[in-house]
């Protein structure tokens, strides 16, 4: 496993506050100018929720994630409408007391202001891209 892996998640804006830093593995931006294969870009840790940022800036920021099967992230509100994009797997978001099943490909905005919670009933993999153009 990629060392920067081990590092625990600290103090990052947005959707990465969610994650439970006991569990979470993250580090620092890809390489830039570098041709990737998405899915590949994070691995499946057992029971952990992993992170890893592919940009990270002032006015938002894209996030690759994966969870294990049984992990998830507790309720979470944020200021900003987030885009959640599912690249491996099955995933159980729920925004507002709805469950929305999502799987391979699909892709759902998680409304500002709104509660959200993730589920691996299954494992995954998500891109998530929060773009902060102010509180709305």
């Amino acid at each position: 496993m990629d060392k920067n892996l081990e590092k625990p998640l600290a103090g990052i804006e947005s959707q990465d506050e969610m994650i439970h830093p006991e569990k979470t593995k993250v580090n620092s931006e890809i390489e830039k100018s570098k041709g990737l294969i998405i899915v590949e870009i994070i691995e499946y840790v057992p029971n952990a929720v992993l992170s890893k940022t592919i940009i990270q800036k002032s006015t938002g920021n894209i996030s690759i994630m994966s969870f294990d099967t049984g992990e998830g992230l507790t309720e979470k509100t944020s200021p900003f409408d987030t885009f959640a994009q599912i690249i491996d797997g099955k995933a159980e978001i729920v925004i507002d007391g709805i469950s929305h099943s999502l799987g391979v490909g699909q892709a759902i905005v998680l409304p500002a202001h709104l509660p959200n919670i993730f589920r691996a009933n299954e494992r995954f993999k998500m891109i998530i891209t929060v773009i902060k153009s102010g509180y709305e």
